[in-house]
């Protein structure tokens, strides 16, 4: 599988409690928290949902 970076750009204040909960799940807490992921369908789904919120780059 391929590896993603994804970038915490944006605040979760605010934003509803999904959100929160999967900006959680992807273990991203802090704006400028980057994380390296495989990028399986369940990992693009949560990134899809907040995708307004993180930057992601193909690795």
């Amino acid at each position: 599988m391929a590896r993603i970076q994804i970038k915490q750009v944006r605040s979760i204040i605010d934003r509803p409690e999904r959100q929160k909960r999967t900006m959680q799940a992807l273990g991203l807490n802090k704006i400028g928290a980057v994380r390296e992921v495989e990028n399986t369908p369940a990992i693009a789904g949560m990134v899809a949902k907040v995708g307004h919120l993180i930057e992601v780059t193909e690795l």
